[in-house]
C-alpha cells in the first residue's frame, strides 16, 4: 500500500463525504477508494470511519487521525510547491470557478492565451452561479463578485465594477423613465434571485434611506437571463456594468438613474494555506491584469 496516496483519499473521503466523489476526481473507480481506506485502518489497526449508505461519520481515532494527516499532507504539498515554484514553471491540473455570465464575458476569451502563457497548467473550468464549497469540491480558485463572506478562505482583490440601473428604450417609452429610488415601484423591476439584496435595492453612494423594494413579474439565477427579459422590453435590472455596457454602446439598452448605482468588488478566493501554489498565483494575477486593462472596469471609480 501507497501510504501517502491513501492518505489523500482518506482526507478527501472526509471532506467531500464521498468515496465516489473521491474517485471521481482521481479518475479511479469507488472500489479502488474504499480499498485504500479499508487498507489504511488494516495499517493502524484502528477503524477511522463508519460507513453509511448516505454519510460516512468519523470515528474518534477517524478524527484525531484526520485532523494529524491534514497538517502532513499540507507540508508536504508546501513542500513540492517550494520545490516546483524554484523551476518558475506553473504546472499541474488547476481547478476554476466562475460565475457563469462573467466567467463567458471575461475569463473564457483569455482561457487560450492564458495556458499558451502556461502550457504545463491543465485547466478545469467550472461555470457556477452558486458559491460552490472549494474545499469539498477540490477547487482551487473561484472568482467571486460582490462582497465576502466566508472568513475561511483567503480573497484577493482583483478589481470593482458597479450594479447600474437599465431598460430598453422601448421599455422606457412605454412606462417613463424613474427618476428617484421611489419610481421603481411603479415598474417591473427584474430580480437577480442569487443576490443577497433580493427585491431591496440599495445605493453605494446614497444614504440607507434611499433603499427602495421593488416588485415584478420575473427573476431568475443568471445574468444571461436578465438580459434576455431586458432586451425583449420586459422591464428595469440592476446590471453589471461590465455586462450592460456593449448594449448601452449600441442603444439597446439605456442606463437610467446614473446617480444611482451599487459598487462591489471581483475577487479571487482560495483556500487557506500558508502558500499558494504557483499555477494558482498565476492565474490570480492573469486574471487581476484582465480586470486591470479592461476599458470599462477600468472606468469605475
Amino acid at each position: 500500500m501507497d501510504t501517502l496516496i491513501a492518505m489523500r483519499s482518506f482526507a478527501r473521503v472526509v471532506e467531500t463525504g464521498s468515496f465516489s466523489a473521491v474517485a471521481k476526481e482521481e479518475d479511479t473507480t469507488q472500489a479502488t477508494i474504499s480499498k485504500r481506506v479499508a487498507a489504511l485502518e488494516s495499517e493502524l489497526g484502528a477503524r477511522l470511519l463508519v460507513r453509511g449508505s448516505r454519510v460516512h461519520q468519523l470515528t474518534e481515532t477517524g478524527q484525531s487521525y484526520y485532523e494529524r494527516v491534514v497538517n502532513i499532507l499540507g507540508e508536504i504539498e508546501e513542500a513540492e510547491s517550494e520545490a516546483r515554484s524554484l523551476t518558475t514553471t506553473p504546472r499541474g491540473k488547476l481547478r476554476v470557478t466562475v460565475p457563469t455570465m462573467f466567467g463567458s464575458l471575461y475569463v473564457a476569451p483569455v482561457i487560450s492565451e492564458f495556458l499558451a502563457t502556461y502550457p504545463e497548467i491543465q485547466l478545469d473550468l467550472k461555470f457556477s452561479e452558486k458559491m460552490l464549497d472549494l474545499v469539498e469540491e477540490g477547487i482551487d480558485v473561484a472568482i467571486r463578485l460582490g462582497e465576502l463572506k466566508d472568513s475561511s478562505m483567503i480573497a484577493r482583490r482583483l478589481g470593482y465594477d458597479d450594479l447600474i440601473l437599465v431598460a430598453s428604450p422601448a421599455y422606457l417609452k412605454k412606462h417613463s423613465v424613474p427618476q428617484q429610488p421611489a419610481d421603481l415601484q411603479r415598474h417591473n423591476c427584474l430580480v437577480y434571485t442569487l443576490s443577497e439584496r433580493g427585491t431591496v435595492w440599495s445605493f453605494s453612494n446614497q444614504p440607507a434611506d434611499t433603499a427602495v423594494h421593488v416588485v415584478g413579474n420575473f427573476q431568475c439565477d443568471t445574468g444571461f437571463g436578465l438580459m434576455e427579459m431586458l432586451l425583449a422590453n420586459a422591464g428595469i435590472a440592476f446590471m453589471p456594468t461590465w455586462s450592460a455596457a456593449p448594449y448601452i454602446e449600441s442603444g439597446q439598452l439605456v442606463h437610467v438613474m446614473k446617480d444611482y448605482y451599487r459598487r462591489y468588488p471581483i475577487s479571487a478566493v482560495y483556500p487557506q494555506n500558508r502558500y499558494i501554489p504557483l499555477k494558482t498565483k498565476c492565474f490570480m494575477d492573469y486574471m487581476e491584469k484582465t480586470i486591470k486593462t479592461d476599458p470599462v472596469l477600468t472606468a469605475v471609480g
